[in-house]
């Protein structure tokens, strides 16, 4: 269609006041609402037009029919006003933390939705549904009911001896609540329900969120395969909301893989602060490489680190490894240590690049050091075998220190003497920016002890290697921190903690996010079989509380009906089921009694043509119902859990306000 045809419909529509915001602005949804309800004005406007009334009108037996169905098609068509996704349709995607981006000097990432929020589900069938991007300016009331905090239903208290219902939450003397927890339900909404009680708390998230690697959507249960903008507005809706519930020296820990990865480094920049980015960190997860890819055969995966405040953070160190404490083999009073020369070597050590580390050391045959020139003192400068200049390890003052603690010794061989430093065994080691061990592959100790766990059988693909979850958090956690993760997978982070708080004594907490039925089966199980395992061992838990977790879910509303669609095709087959046809219709007459539908929908128009529903294939009727629900309202808010249309039982509203405090 010719680009005049569009500004022609586009300034006879604008003749009309309601369609037009104060800047002069289409408002393109109120133009479809009056569409939908055949608004006499609307179509008198069309009329007026010539090309207008042949595009949208049909003529039958002498009457013009508007079609209106056409019609919201072409006004929700892309290529009409494709720029204006809200009012501000010149700004959307380019305003960072209040300024445009011809304002600022950083890198930034910029695309259609970026102002916007997106509930965003993970599963199967969320692939194929119409994602609804709500605008951080236009529709903050439609935002602050989608993350307003959910009644949290279904509480259970897993032990290792036995499952219980919820009587009480365990707090500590500031409040906060000390339970192991792993939620069901939309990890967005559920880290804004968090939100209340946990701002601020966190310590460390590890999080290991789909890879939008596309290709291999087939082997992923969660929907892996977003278009680049909208994982991008996934992200980082999710990556502010983190941020919120980090303590002060808190951390996040993000893996992700080649496909996304600089992408995401930039948005972390954004989110977090680039000043707060902690660094990178490439972990060889497949030793043996990934054969299937086209290029390169992938070996590794990224995981980066970024600070709340960098200010604050310490970042721990790892236990030496055999070999190097066997390194240090040396011992004297004050305990091991191995020689260092004193003189540096290799890059940045000569004078031109260290000036204040080259100068002249004076020794003589008492063993004595000194920076002062002496007469019979030997007189040592560091110079290599080549005869280059080079400099020493410390500058004056450290090397004066390390001298004074005895550190420092000098060895002479025939005329030449060499001058050693005594370094110290250390408690630990700083981490690498690659870890390649072995006990990082995903398959041995991750697939494989998951495969142990649960009697041979594969029940998730690419589970972390549980060793690389906790290695993080040994880095980066202390004795009563807690850990979230709210992509929960196989809940590999959970048994980390666990397993760590036996290691080391400690009482770390988790809480685990997760949406999809399979992975919440496994995390639970899995959870079940650590704490029961560890029981076994009752020396383990001398003088420590014993390990158990609680578990609820987001409570249903729209999802009830999402499920109940579901399951109806339990006998369906190639065309519609008579019988599943009538559990189809039962289901839509409680629909529009009981949910909350799409703005758009007419439901009188849609009882008229029932029979051509009851003709569609039956995989056709469920996506037609899937369609007509707002995905939006999944869940019951918590605004609404006195509400008697949403049932929420007597223990769940105790259960609730236990959890929110209220």
């Amino acid at each position: 269609m010719p680009q005049n045809f569009y500004s022609k419909l586009e300034n006879i529509l604008k003749q009309d006041s309601r369609f037009v915001d104060q800047e002069g602005d289409l408002l393109k949804s109120n133009v479809i609402d009056a569409a939908y309800k055949a608004d006499k004005k609307l179509v008198e406007l069309l009329l007026s037009g010539k090309k207008f009334k042949t595009k949208f009108f049909s003529k039958v037996k002498d009457v013009l029919v508007f079609n209106i169905n056409d019609f919201v098609a072409y006004i929700q068509d892309k290529n009409f006003l494709a720029d204006s996704y809200t009012k501000y349709r010149n700004k959307i995607g380019l305003n960072i933390y209040g300024k445009f981006l011809n304002e600022r000097k950083e890198v930034a990432l910029v695309w259609p939705f970026k102002d916007c929020v997106l509930e965003g589900g993970m599963t199967r069938e969320d692939e194929k549904r119409k994602e609804i991007f709500f605008n951080e300016i236009l529709a903050q009331d439609e935002i602050d009911k989608l993350l307003t905090p959910k009644v949290l239903t279904n509480w259970k208290r897993y032990s290792q001896k036995s499952e219980e219902k919820v009587k009480d939450l365990k707090r500590d003397d500031s409040g906060t609540i000390r339970e192991n927890l792993i939620i069901k339900g939309n990890n967005l909404l559920t880290l804004y329900s968090l939100k209340q009680q946990f701002q601020n708390k966190i310590k460390l998230i590890y999080i290991d969120p789909p890879y939008n690697t596309g290709g291999d959507n087939n082997i992923f249960t969660y929907n892996n395969n977003f278009n680049h903008s909208t994982w991008l507005t996934f992200m980082k809706n999710r990556l502010e909301v983190a941020r919120d519930l980090l303590k002060e020296d808190g951390v996040l820990a993000i893996t992700i893989d080649d496909y996304e990865q600089a992408h995401l480094k930039i948005l972390g920049d954004e989110v977090f602060g680039r000043n707060n980015y902690i660094g990178t960190i490439i972990i060889q997860n497949n030793p043996r490489g990934r054969t299937i890819n086209s290029h390169f055969a992938i070996c590794h995966e990224y995981c980066h680190f970024y600070a709340k405040s960098i200010g604050n953070v310490e970042v721990g160190n790892f236990d030496l490894t055999k070999e190097q404490k066997d390194a240090f083999n040396l011992e004297d009073n004050a305990g091991k240590y191995r020689l260092l020369p004193f003189r540096r070597s290799g890059g940045y050590s000569t004078p031109e690049e260290r000036p204040n580390s080259y100068y002249p050391i004076y020794y003589d045959k008492d063993k004595r050091f000194s920076l002062e020139k002496k007469s019979g003192w030997i007189e040592i400068f560091p110079i290599d075998s080549s005869g280059k200049k080079r400099v020493w390890r410390q500058t004056r003052p450290s090397f004066l220190e390390d001298v004074k603690r005895g550190d420092v010794i000098c060895k002479q061989s025939q005329d030449k003497y060499t001058i050693y430093l005594k370094d110290r065994i250390k408690e630990g080691r700083k981490p690498k920016t690659i870890w390649a061990d072995s006990k990082y592959d995903a398959s041995s100790y991750g697939t494989i002890l998951l495969k142990e766990m649960f009697g041979g059988d594969k029940i998730f693909s690419y589970p972390k290697s549980i060793h690389a979850v906790k290695d993080t958090i040994k880095l980066f956690t202390k004795s009563d921190d807690i850990v979230l993760d709210f992509f929960a997978g196989s809940g590999t982070t959970g048994q980390a903690v666990l397993d760590l708080n036996i290691e080391d004594n400690k009482n770390r907490k988790f809480i685990l996010v997760e949406q999809l039925n399979d992975h919440i089966k496994v995390c639970k199980e899995r959870i079940q079989k650590v704490i029961q395992n560890l029981a076994k061992d009752k020396n383990l838990f001398s003088g420590k509380e014993e390990s158990d977790f609680i578990y609820c879910e987001l409570m249903k509303y729209n999802e009830l009906f999402v499920d109940r669609i579901k399951k109806a095709s339990s006998s369906a087959k190639a065309t519609a089921d008579k019988k599943d046809t009538k559990e189809l219709l039962k289901i839509w007459e409680e629909m529009k009694a009981k949910s909350f539908l799409n703005y758009n929908i007419d439901i009188k128009k849609f009882d008229e043509t029932i029979d051509e529903f009851k003709k569609l294939p039956f995989a056709k009727q469920q996506r037609t119902l899937f369609d007509l629900l707002n995905k939006n309202q999944l869940y019951v808010s918590l605004s609404e859990i006195k509400d008697k249309e949403f049932k929420v039982g007597e223990e769940d509203k105790k259960m609730n306000m236990k959890f929110y405090g209220n």
